[in-house]
């Protein structure tokens, strides 16, 4: 198997990410990628999958993420059945964090949110 097919799964997850790949190259004995995703949330499942694929400390991949957006960790659309609270938890890993959320959004009633809205996710 070749390295470009063991990190497939990487560059699939990129592309189901809307990451921009400007390069994918063998240099020498690793892979090396380049690219540039929205938010820094979409940079972490990145690094996650590389070490699914390839370990805790790949050595066969070289791998330069940028992210666009600076001023959160992410943003989310609102889908039926969302709430901050879980919201809360699958960005910032707690329920209880969902009024910083709704305090970095300006949302009055944390109770009140609309599916299709973008919802910014604080800094870590």
């Amino acid at each position: 198997m070749s390295i470009q097919e063991k990190y497939q799964p990487v560059l699939n997850l990129a592309k189901e990410l809307g990451a921009k790949v400007t390069k994918t190259a063998l240099e020498g004995t690793a892979l090396k990628v380049e690219a540039t995703v929205k938010t820094q949330y979409e940079k972490n499942l990145i690094w996650t999958k590389i070490k699914e694929v390839g370990g805790q400390d790949p050595k066969d991949i070289n791998v330069d993420i940028k992210t666009e957006l600076t001023d959160c960790y992410h943003v989310h659309k609102v889908v039926s059945g969302d709430t901050l609270s879980a919201i809360a938890k699958k960005y910032l890993g707690d329920v209880n964090k969902y009024p910083e959320i709704a305090k970095f959004n300006n949302i009055a009633d944390p109770n009140k949110i609309n599916v299709g809205q973008e919802i910014k996710i604080p800094n870590k």
